[in-house]
């Protein structure tokens, strides 16, 4: 046995990784419960519709990232998320995302070579036909 003191370890300041490189998951669920709810459903809406768009092939070099299918599960998704909580976050909130979801939609459907039948498109279970 050696005679040393062991070395004092210091302690991980909020958000980092101790030192076997695990996250400091106390410190980052305390953090998440001091966010209210409407900013967490705001803040995944708005991840959903711009992973959607980029899906879509609206962002720069569009063409390069285009992919329907992921933009129909992203824009499925979002549509549930919106209609699901929007009593819950209030029209103040919601409504932005309902016009989102729209305007999604609705480039989904001019982006498919065969457009879906009207009710039929991606998260129009949720939101009904949605036209132009």
């Amino acid at each position: 046995m050696s005679d040393a003191t062991p070395d004092a370890t210091p302690e991980p300041t909020p958000g980092t990784a101790d030192e076997a490189g695990a996250p400091d998951f106390d410190t980052m669920t305390r953090d998440i419960a001091d966010v209210p709810a409407v900013e967490v459903i705001t803040t995944v809406a708005v991840h959903l519709m711009s992973a959607a768009a980029v899906n879509l092939g609206l962002a720069e070099q569009g063409e390069a990232h285009k992919d329907l299918d992921e933009a129909r599960k992203l824009i499925h998704a979002l549509a549930g998320l919106v209609t699901a909580s929007a009593t819950e976050i209030s029209n103040f909130h919601a409504g932005p995302l309902r016009d989102g979801l729209k305007s999604l939609q609705l480039a989904f459907r001019e982006a498919s070579v065969v457009p879906d039948e009207p009710g039929k498109g991606p998260g129009e279970q949720f939101t009904g036909p949605v036209f132009g």
